[in-house]
């Protein structure tokens, strides 16, 4: 209960006049007095605890019981009907010709103040039960450092980045980009990363192959791969590397990110403990930083959807290897 900052009875104060009148005989003018409320006061505590007992000794809300202007509960319904289509609050109230404060207050009342996946499919949740039957690969693409830190860091705005004008006629940057390439496991979330030059077929054939070197120093065996639809992942020459490694290749469905969402989610993390989590000179110092924090996240940083276990231990559950 929050009590009014002037409010000269409490609850307990309120029970010592109940109790002042009532088992001292005093009269109600005299303990009003002294306890320093008005004679109605004193009597409207009085009357509620004679009705209802000590429960009419704590306070009450302050809202009517009617209102008089109160939406009413057809529109309602309209603007629950709009909300699950995905209508924001104000085009809602455009619709309606309601005030937003109106549409947004009632959004909050019915439990839809927040869109989320309201409207939408429900999430198709799944996880692999074995470690390494399905490996998750995918490329987050990052802008070389030059010159020490950036906007993200100083909050000032940098010179335009050098450019130079190719062969065909296209202004491209002079710094760059660097490629990073990840792999995690379905089961246990074990992560493995490197910064590579580029995202062609051959570099991401060369990389899964470091990748599978690194889950089988694990004791996994790495049975099938997701990938998304980039074009390294759909040549000819990485589903003939797969067949040849003799994994299954799985992708993901057309504008469909989420199928692949354990990547996803480990380069959101990745950025914002490696990538931004530091602030670097170089792009050499940064992808040197990589390796230490990769091991943090395998060996030490608690991940919520594995049980707030690091994964090498739900890697060492899963295989029967407690050490």
């Amino acid at each position: 209960m929050k009590l009014h900052a002037n409010a000269p009875l409490s609850p307990k104060g309120r029970q010592l006049l109940i109790d002042r009148i009532e088992r001292e005989s005093e009269k109600v003018q005299d303990v009003a007095e002294s306890v320093g409320v008005s004679e109605r006061t004193a009597r409207k505590w009085l009357a509620r605890y004679r009705a209802e007992g000590p429960d009419g000794l704590i306070d009450r809300s302050s809202a009517p019981n009617v209102v008089a202007n109160r939406t009413d509960e057809q529109t309602i319904e309209a603007i629950a009907a709009l909300r699950r289509l995905r209508f924001t609050g104000t085009e809602i109230a455009e619709v309606l010709d309601r005030p937003v404060s109106t549409v947004s207050g009632i959004l909050t009342r019915i439990g839809m103040g927040k869109l989320g996946r309201l409207g939408l499919e429900p999430a198709q949740r799944y996880e692999r039960q074995v470690a390494g039957e399905l490996i998750h690969i995918d490329v987050k693409k990052l802008g070389r450092i030059q010159g020490g830190a950036g906007k993200r860091i100083t909050g000032r705005p940098r010179s335009r980045a050098p450019r130079r004008r190719d062969g065909s006629g296209v202004d491209r940057c002079v710094i760059g980009w660097e490629y990073v390439h990840i792999a995690i496991d379905d089961a246990t979330r074990l992560a493995y990363a490197e910064v590579l030059h580029d995202e062609k077929a051959t570099t991401a054939i060369a990389f899964l192959r470091r990748a599978i070197a690194f889950y089988e120093s694990h004791g996994m065996t790495v049975c099938e791969l997701l990938t998304d639809n980039g074009g390294a992942y759909r040549s000819t020459i990485h589903a003939i590397a797969c067949r040849t490694i003799g994994i299954r290749h799985l992708r993901t469905r057309p504008y469909r990110p989420q199928t692949n969402g354990k990547a996803e989610r480990f380069i959101r993390t990745m950025l914002g403990g490696w990538a931004y989590g530091a602030i670097y000179a170089t792009s050499a110092e940064r992808t040197a930083a990589l390796d230490g924090w990769i091991y943090r996240y395998n060996h030490h940083r608690r991940h919520s959807a594995i049980g707030r276990q690091p994964p090498i231990s739900r890697l060492n559950n899963l295989l029967g290897s407690y050490s």
